[in-house]
């Protein structure tokens, strides 16, 4: 990742801990659930891999290949899984978004020469564009909602239940794909 050595760090240990709780809560869940948890690991860990900064650790210059390859078998799955579940379309996004990322980092040079290479201008926009949206999206939902005047509400805010913090994880790989978009 290009950026500053500090933030590269910070933002390998958000994408780790947020693969790691999905890798967590692929155990406890089934089906479908089960499946997006291991697609959000797979990102979460993936994009951790990506942030690491060239001075801690250099990598041979075939590992963008690597991620190519990887996400795109992730892409074809979720491509697949399209037939029958629309919101596929986000794993899908996010996979065609790392290997887009990879290729513009497997460009010329090296790792370490990051002002010689960028990716296409438009399409980072408009995947920029995108995870904003999602984020927001996401992040709203995170809000809690006052209940109607009269209804019970709940008895006690569930920001600790696995739904929510799910959500959250959505939103940290999420903020984490915008840094990565913006840094390249």
């Amino acid at each position: 990742m290009h950026g500053p050595m500090t933030s590269g760090l910070l933002l390998m240990a958000l994408c780790a801990a947020t693969g790691a709780y999905c890798l967590l809560r692929m155990r406890s869940c089934t089906g479908e659930a089960r499946e997006a948890a291991g697609g959000e690991a797979l990102m979460g860990f993936g994009m951790a891999a990506m942030a690491v900064p060239a001075a801690v650790l250099t990598l041979p210059s075939w590992h963008w290949v690597v991620y190519a390859v990887v996400f795109g078998a992730a892409a074809l799955r979720a491509i697949w899984a399209l037939r029958t579940r629309r919101h596929h379309v986000h794993h899908l996004v996010a996979c065609l978004a790392m290997i887009y990322m990879a290729a513009a980092m497997a460009g010329p040079g090296t790792h370490h020469a990051s002002h010689a290479r960028t990716g296409v201008p438009l399409l980072t926009a408009a995947l920029v564009v995108y995870f904003a949206g999602y984020v927001l999206r996401a992040g709203l939902r995170l809000v809690p909602v006052a209940a109607p005047a009269g209804s019970p509400g709940p008895a006690a805010p569930s920001w600790g239940a696995p739904p929510e913090l799910a959500l959250a994880c959505r939103v940290a790989m999420g903020t984490a794909m915008l840094a990565m978009l913006l840094t390249l």
